[in-house]
């Protein structure tokens, strides 16, 4: 088969080198669907719009809706099951594209790895929790960098002192974490807990912020 290294072929042309038995490269299949995205996002095609972002805990998934930050996923969970979560229950109009949400949370996302940044400053989309759990993750939102609180504290907090269990529940389901640093919450007796990400994420991130 021959392979095909126009790196200005756009989709028109790769239909016509696909039907030709012609191949593109893979410089070529990048520009093509990055176009394609591009052009899906402006026509208002896309209802999560999700980028692949390397941090030092390895490959993150951030997506975002028109309301804000969605959805961050840690490499433990698989980008997969984190793509097929937002399709079934956000819209199935998920798709790898440029967004200024999702390219401002990957820069503060730096910016806090960096440690250049202590707060994150993004419009967030609380639409994948609810009820009490929304509120487990509102009150963890107010942990200041650098500190922890229990999961007591954060039931009580949370407006439910003794639903300690429940809110740990909320925490291990958190969708943004990092942004929503469920990472500071920790067991009554100091021990770090379960954590979305695998406790070596969760101690990693203490580490990062001086907490542990």
């Amino acid at each position: 088969m021959n392979v095909k290294t126009d790196h200005n072929a756009g989709p028109d042309h790769l239909e016509e080198s696909l039907r030709a038995g012609e191949e593109p490269d893979a410089a070529a299949w990048r520009r093509i669907c990055h176009d394609l995205a591009v052009r899906a996002e402006a026509q208002g095609l896309v209802d999560v719009a999700v980028e692949r972002h390397d941090s030092p805990l390895g490959p993150v998934l951030v997506g975002a809706t028109s309301e804000g930050l969605v959805r961050v996923g840690l490499p433990s969970e698989g980008e997969d099951a984190v793509l097929a979560d937002l399709a079934d229950r956000v819209s199935p109009r998920v798709l790898l594209a440029p967004r200024a949400s999702v390219t401002e949370a990957r820069r503060q996302l730096d910016e806090y790895f960096a440690r250049r940044r202590r707060g994150f400053e993004i419009d967030l989309d609380w639409r994948l929790t609810k009820g009490f759990r929304r509120d487990v993750l509102q009150a963890t939102a107010q942990i200041p960098y650098g500190r922890t609180a229990s999961y007591t504290e954060v039931a009580a907090d949370a407006g439910r002192p003794a639903a300690v269990r429940a809110a740990g529940t909320a925490l291990a389901n958190n969708p943004l974490p990092i942004v929503v640093p469920c990472h500071r919450v920790l067991r009554s007796g100091g021990e770090i807990g379960s954590y979305r990400g695998g406790p070596e994420a969760k101690a990693q991130l203490l580490g990062l912020e001086g907490a542990v």
